[in-house]
């Protein structure tokens, strides 16, 4: 039961810092290139990566926590 709700918060939060780690990756590389296709390519792989890390970290911090109550 409580890995579902740590999933679900997982499920919930984790698009919102991928959106932040896109909106704060995007705005920093735009100074370093002259180009707006490679700021956007990294960017976008910045805010994947980060949404897959929080939906990992949300499901192994549900295991360790249901896990010790």
């Amino acid at each position: 039961m409580k890995i579902s709700i740590y999933m679900l918060i997982g499920l919930i939060f984790s698009p919102i810092a991928g959106a932040m780690a896109f909106v704060i990756f995007y705005n920093e590389y735009l100074h370093h290139f002259t180009d707006k296709k490679q700021p956007l390519k990294i960017a976008l792989e910045a805010a994947v990566l980060t949404t897959i890390l929080f939906v990992i970290l949300s499901v192994i911090a549900g295991f360790f926590i249901a896990g010790n109550q």
